[in-house]
Order: C-alpha cells, then structure tokens, then sequence
C-alpha cells in the first residue's frame, strides 16, 4: 500500500507549494523609472498618481504596449463601460507588461472593447442589481437582512473596479451611465443611519462600506464608528475596504493606524466584533505591502481581516487561481478566505459572469486543501434573496440557464408578503455558456433587446 507521503504532489489534482510573497518593482515602467521608495509608500503621492484615462496610461507604459491596446481600451471607456477608469499605481504595479492583455488583474481592472462578450450584457441584467437602493430605510442604508444592514457612507472607491456591484452609485458617470447620487449632506446621513440604528434593536450587524471605507476622511470615519460602537444593540461592525489590496498605503499611515487601535480598543471594551474586509481576486495582487497592511490592522486589536473576492472568468475561474489565492492571503498576509461571489447580473458583465454548475464545480474543486475555517464559501447573490452557497439552488433548468432561489426572511421590500417564504426567485447563468438551445431560446425571448445598451438595463 503506498503511504500518502509518498504520493507525488503533481499526481494530486493541485500541489502545494509555498511562495513568498513579491512586491513588483516599479522602476520597470517607464513613467515611473524615477519614483522615490519614500514616494511609492506615500498614499497620497499614490492617490495623485493614480490613472484616469489611456493617455495617463501611455504615460506609465509607454511602448510596453502597443498601440492597438491604448485604442481597445479608448473604445471601451467611450463605448461599454460602466465604471470610470481609476487605477492606483499599487494595483497597476502588479499587472505585467509583457502580458498585458492576459493579465488577469489587468482583466478586471482594465476592461477593453475586445474583451467583451458578443452579447455583453443579459436580458435580465439591471443596474442596481440587488436593488440595494430599494431597500435604503434611510439614505444609503439598506435593510435586506433581519439583522444585518449596509452602511453606504460615500459613493467613492480609491480604484474602481469594471465589475463593480454598485456601478449605479459609485464613481463618475460614463458616456453609458448617468450615476446615482447621494443628496444628504455626510454628516445629515450618518446622524440618520445612527438614529435608525438606535430605534431598530433587532440590527446587530453594521458593514460600513460605500464605495469604500478609505476615502472617508478618518476623522469622520472615526467619529461614525464611535457612534456606532455606542448603540448597545450593535455587536459586529465590518469595513468594507478594497484599498487594502489596492492602497494599502492608506492603511499603514500613522494616523490611519492610531486611529483604527482606538476604535478596536473601543469595540473589544464594548464586546463588539470589529472586522475589516477587503476584496483581493488574484494571487499577484498578494504582495508585502498589502501583507504589512493586513498584520498592521490585526495588531492594533481589529478581531479579523477577511477577502471577499468575485469569481471573474479569466482572472480566477479555475481551482488553481482560487487556491494560490486563498494560500497567499491565509498564509503570508493574515488575511482569511471568507466568500467568492458569483459577478452580480450587472450590465455589460456577461463575459466575466460564471454559470451556476461552474462554480458548484469550483467549491467542490478547492475542498480538502485550506483548513476548514480558511475554505471559502462560493456564494451566488440572487435578487431579492441574498447570500446563497451555490449548492442550495432549489430548482435548475441548465439548458436555459435558469435557476430558482427560496429564502428563510422577509425584506424591507415584502414584509407584508404571505407568500414571502416560499416564493422562487429566479438567477440567470451567462449566456456564452448556454448549449446553442439554450441561446436560441433566449435569443427568442429577447427580440428587440439592445445587445449593447446599459443605461436601460
């Protein structure tokens, strides 16, 4: 009989092997053959570097890459996209120019007409597609959960993502998409998000999120927290900050970190569990500094850092990616695993997007590696419903890419509803990975649908 340490790592279906962590250098760009180390860790040198548009671009690459590609990119920023370029010179940093149309940071980050599918967005897409706006009790509050709210403080990121969950709110408008905005003054909506809080003791969950934590001046930033961390009824509060991968300078400046130990010093007194979670969705974003970042939040008393990353086709979509991921972020930054989500049903999302039985396959793929508690939970975000493990679908039609959702609570949106608990709710599998029946059918379905249209989705 053979012993299960002589089995060679490659017979097994992924063969583990640690790898230290590397920060790319900086200097190989030629717009940046110049910057000072002292400036690559300033966050605000980061923030006035950051990339807004394909002439900067050129600027930073140069001939690293063609021209063809500074002309897809122009397209799709005149033509598709949903969210306005914005790219920190950390995230930047760890795409390679040798491959930059491969990269799979630069595919989600730095989406090009040609990347698109032929039908880029689905019929059923929308662009609050969890009709979080719907369920704001108060502005930028919403209560989808019976215990657990989303604290929406500003409408801005350090870096915006193309395959951003809330493109109807965040960032600029593009030339497809006329923004959602935020009318309170900040201070008026946070007095109202913290007397909504107070007067609704079944709330024991507060995510504070935007946009993102990190562009919340932190002396206000602070005092909300302070506020909330007050209400008695308030035992978790969770920021969402994807600048931890993308800024992590912002985290590591002393008055970030001073000020972040006094609100976790406030929260462990209290009996409340602080957490911070980011949003990393490739190894190569993994570097020391965001590892430096990570530990730094965990030292000064935060109780977790948690990702939670998105399930994009060809950026993480095989059990590979998914693991070298999970190994980097559990093993070398402190950082735990928590939950891959399916790309919502945003528009223009189709050619990131993964069917259902895609990611089953993924959570099946990557069990039995991580430890338990550092195995994520792929998750599918249905409309109306919230959070599902992908394996509690309650019907499935493959051929059509159709599948149908219950929940266990009421929302905001039907409370009243006796049918609430039993009604199904439908989730849509992208339509490239329909048999050619299945695309027929849709394409039926569909007469008149605008393939290339966002703002009417």
């Amino acid at each position: 009989m053979t012993a299960l340490h002589d089995v060679e790592p490659a017979l097994q279906p992924y063969a583990y092997r640690r790898r230290e962590l590397v920060e790319p250098d900086w200097r190989r760009f030629p717009g940046w053959r110049d910057v000072t180390e002292r400036q690559w860790h300033d966050a605000q040198w980061q923030r006035a570097h950051c990339v807004k548009n394909p002439r900067q671009l050129r600027d930073v690459l140069g001939d690293l890459v063609d021209d063809a590609f500074y002309a897809d990119l122009a397209e799709d920023q005149a033509r598709h996209a949903t969210m306005a370029m914005l790219l920190p010179p950390q995230m930047l940093n760890t795409m390679d120019p040798g491959a930059f149309r491969e990269d799979p940071v630069r595919r989600y980050m730095l989406p090009v007409a040609s990347d698109r599918a032929a039908w880029p967005s689905h019929p059923r897409s929308s662009r609050d597609s969890l009709h979080e706006s719907d369920m704001w009790v108060v502005e930028g509050l919403t209560h989808r959960y019976p215990t657990k709210v989303l604290a929406e403080l500003v409408s801005t990121c350090p870096q915006y993502c193309g395959h951003c969950t809330r493109m109807d709110l965040v960032g600029n408008s593009t030339p497809q998409v006329d923004k959602q905005r935020l009318e309170l003054k900040p201070v008026d909506r946070q007095d109202r998000m913290i007397e909504y809080l107070r007067a609704t003791p079944a709330v024991r969950d507060v995510v504070v999120s935007g946009g993102d934590v990190a562009n919340v001046p932190w002396p206000r930033l602070e005092s909300f927290l302070m506020r909330l961390l007050a209400v008695d009824t308030v035992r978790d509060v969770r920021l969402a900050t994807k600048a931890l991968a993308g800024l992590p300078q912002h985290w590591l400046q002393p008055t970030v970190v001073e000020g972040l130990e006094r609100v976790a010093r406030t929260a462990a007194r209290r009996g409340v569990n602080l957490a911070l979670h980011t949003h990393v969705n490739h190894v190569n974003s993994v570097t020391p500094l965001v590892a430096k970042a990570a530990r730094t939040v965990l030292d000064v008393g935060v109780r977790d850092v948690r990702n939670q990353g998105v399930l994009l086709r060809g950026v993480n979509a095989t059990s590979t990616d998914l693991l070298d991921l999970c190994f980097a972020l559990q093993g070398e930054a402190g950082v735990l695993p928590y939950y891959f989500y399916l790309c919502d049903m945003i528009p223009g999302a189709e050619h990131w997007r993964l069917a259902l039985w895609e990611a089953q396959d993924l959570q099946l793929a990557i069990m039995g590696y991580l430890p338990g508690y550092a195995t994520p939970r792929i998750v599918c975000d249905v409309p109306y419903v919230g959070k599902r493990w992908v394996h509690q679908v309650t019907a499935y039609d493959r051929e059509r890419g159709i599948s149908h959702w219950t929940k266990n609570y009421r929302t905001t949106l039907d409370h009243d509803d006796p049918d609430a608990l039993t009604r199904r709710h439908p989730y849509y599998d992208p339509l490239p990975t329909l048999p050619e029946s299945g695309r027929r059918w849709w394409s039926d379905q569909s007469a008149g649908f605008d393939q290339r249209s966002v703002n009417n989705s």
